[in-house]
């Protein structure tokens, strides 16, 4: 057997379904076998795995066994003369692999190779080639000296920034991503390094490899796409420092003593200064704009005061403690309450905003109802200044808006411009998951797949791409991978480099639609699906429903505390919600050891409890699923009114 290609997946169910595509057209000429090492998944992975591709060699394991050991199981059952390590988050061209087995025929010198890679806006990726992190080049990489002077064959030496990036070249470390292995070479030097669980196997391997007497090379005579950022989170502080603890195990166990101590050294200032960055930056974004708003409230107040004394009582008729503690109360209720309405996540949604402000003006009346006599200052002026930030939030995000700064941009509805590059029969298959995916798109038409001819309603052919999207103002396409070869859709994507827009993949009897439009995020995903409790405006609703019946239960306590049967813990459970520790509807399972189920907060009532006979496990855990995968507030209400009595169980 010429070659065995393994892909190591968690949780990354789409890309792997257009991976594995890929793959197969990729190995259609070639003796090869494909293993995928699933390390516990639970998005349905496996199951995708055995009905769509089911000559695939699939190893489920039970645990996250990390990158090194899950690719070294598939290794010792591989019989390929060549091993290929591939993400599940690539593409590759269909002559990708005949390229790669000449290459290494040719040179028997070669024990690895690494190709050219580009993310999915066709934009090269450095770590293409890599050369060895020794703790100067370390230090050069940590500080940002590698960034500042990419191009330095020393300063630049991480990503070897000095040498072209289309000929080939001899390097010292390949790409994780893509790693063609000579099995021979793999049998001398040792397999990956099982105390690596995730990042700098790649580079101990590579390593290893040239310690073993063979050479490194990079090749760029076929190109692959890398949605970089799908298989891992880079921004998270966890990120950093397993990345970084992963290069300090590279220097214990390859350099001298003294420059592993060095090493080690820069290593640890790395991961308190990138963590500290991290933090920092994180909070900053986080706040920034509630802070603004809070701000902007409390200005408004300490204008209108004085004149609202002046119309109505006499200057100095408040007390400094109303805008020293009470206004500053009201703006806190008013942020809550936008946050919990999803104002703040991007893009910013102006219905959301002014949703989130109204239910703060409520809140806020409902608690100044409850407070001693001597804190209810003026109704008055909370009508004022609802009034002010119904009228000034909205207003200077609208001013802010074109700025281009992320923080301030709206959802002004505008939607996509799309393009779709498939044949008549695949453009009506990919209209209808674009459709029933319910993100908001704007179809602009068809481009012919084929350079020949195209119906009458298309707007051109291929090599009318640039002019198309100039002409139409063409915000993303999405190529058809049934009509369209990887190789034909990566040549557009480096074709089209310099307009900046975004580019997706439909492969061949698939509900989702793959595309990332940036080398640090996930991207947006076209999938079919149903209204998960999982998605995050799920997760605000439930939790705006759970505080806003909480604060009305307890408004109304004196009264409706004698329709339930158990007085105090109804009393006990209103707090609980409030305070996120429960919610009014749950599971009927426990779900914190069921990996089957999104994670909520253990409920007060669940959908059984409406049904007086004893149910099994089973049958509970079946009602939970279908509770979490079509979510509705309606249904929480329903099960709420439905169970009234049993709210203080």
């Amino acid at each position: 057997m010429k070659l065995s290609v393994i892909i190591v997946n968690y949780n990354v169910l789409h890309f792997l379904e257009q991976c594995l595509y890929a793959v197969q057209k990729a190995t259609a000429n070639i003796d090869a076998e494909i293993f995928v090492v699933d390390n516990n998944s639970v998005d349905g992975s496996c199951s995708m795995v055995r009905e769509k591709f089911p000559e695939v060699i699939l190893i489920e394991n039970h645990d996250n066994k990390g990158f090194s050991k899950a690719n070294n199981q598939a290794i010792n059952q591989s019989k390929g003369e060549y091993v290929l390590l591939l993400n599940p988050d690539t593409i590759v061209e269909e002559d990708s692999f005949e390229k790669c087995i000449q290459f290494m025929d040719e040179h028997p010198e070669a024990g690895g190779l690494g190709v050219k890679m580009i993310d999915g806006k066709g934009r090269f990726l450095p770590e293409s080639k890599r050369g060895l992190p020794t703790p100067a080049v370390a230090f050069y990489k940590i500080f940002g000296l590698a960034k500042l002077f990419g191009k330095s064959k020393r300063f630049g030496r991480y990503h070897l920034g000095h040498l072209p990036k289309d000929e080939t070249h001899e390097i010292d470390v390949l790409a994780g991503a893509y790693m063609f292995l000579r099995k021979k070479t793999l049998d001398e030097v040792g397999l990956l390094d099982e105390t690596f669980f995730m990042y700098g196997e790649d580079i101990d391997l590579s390593y290893r490899i040239t310690q073993g007497g063979y050479k490194n090379f990079y090749f760029p005579e076929t190109t692959i796409i890398h949605y970089k950022g799908e298989s891992t989170k880079k921004g998270s502080i966890n990120y950093v420092k397993v990345f970084y603890q992963a290069m300090a195990i590279f220097a214990r166990k390859h350099f001298s003593k003294g420059r592993a101590g060095m090493f080690s050294f820069l290593i640890n200032m790395a991961i308190y200064f990138r963590a500290i960055l991290a933090l920092l930056s994180r909070f900053v974004k986080a706040a920034f704009l509630p802070v603004l708003d809070g701000m902007i409230i409390y200005g408004g107040f300490y204008f209108i005061l004085p004149y609202w004394e002046k119309f109505r009582y006499e200057p100095g008729y408040y007390p400094p403690e109303y805008l020293q503690l009470v206004v500053p109360a009201y703006v806190l209720v008013w942020l809550i309450c936008t946050w919990l309405s999803g104002g703040y996540q991007k893009p910013i949604k102006t219905l959301n905003l002014l949703k989130g402000l109204v239910w703060g003006s409520l809140s806020i009346l409902v608690l100044y109802s409850l407070v001693d006599e001597s804190w209810r200052f003026s109704r008055a002026l909370i009508l004022l200044g609802s009034i002010w930030a119904l009228v000034s939030m909205p207003t200077y995000r609208l001013l802010l808006n074109n700025t281009g700064i992320d923080l301030f941009q709206l959802d002004l509805k505008r939607k996509k411009k799309v393009a779709l590059v498939a044949s008549p029969d695949e453009s009506s298959r990919i209209k209808k998951i674009i459709k029933n995916s319910g993100l908001k798109v704007e179809l602009i038409g068809f481009v012919s797949p084929s350079n020949d001819s195209y119906p009458e309603k298309y707007l051109g052919t291929l090599t009318q791409l640039q002019e198309i999207i100039r002409i139409h103002k063409i915000d993303e396409l999405i190529f058809s991978a049934t009509d369209l070869s990887s190789q034909q859709i990566i040549g557009c994507m480096l074709e089209l480099t310099d307009t900046n827009i975004d580019y997706k993949i439909a492969p061949p009897e698939s509900l989702s639609i793959i595309g990332s439009s940036s080398i640090d995020t996930a991207g947006e995903l076209y999938v079919v699906h149903l209204n998960a409790i999982s998605k995050e405006k799920n997760q605000r609703n439930k939790r705006l429903i759970d505080f806003v019946l909480s604060i009305l239960f307890l408004v109304c306590y004196p009264v409706i505390c004698w329709t339930v049967t158990q007085k105090g813990t109804f009393f006990k459970n209103i707090f609980q919600v409030i305070f996120a520790q429960k919610s009014w509807v749950g599971y009927a399972t426990d779900n914190t050891s069921n990996i089957l189920l999104p994670r909520i907060k253990p409920g007060v009532l669940s959908s059984v409890d409406k049904i007086e006979d004893k149910l099994s496990t089973s049958k509970k855990l079946e009602m939970d699923m279908v509770y979490a995968k079509d979510y509705r507030i309606l249904h929480d209400l329903e099960i709420i009114f439905q169970n009234w009595k049993k709210l203080g169980q």
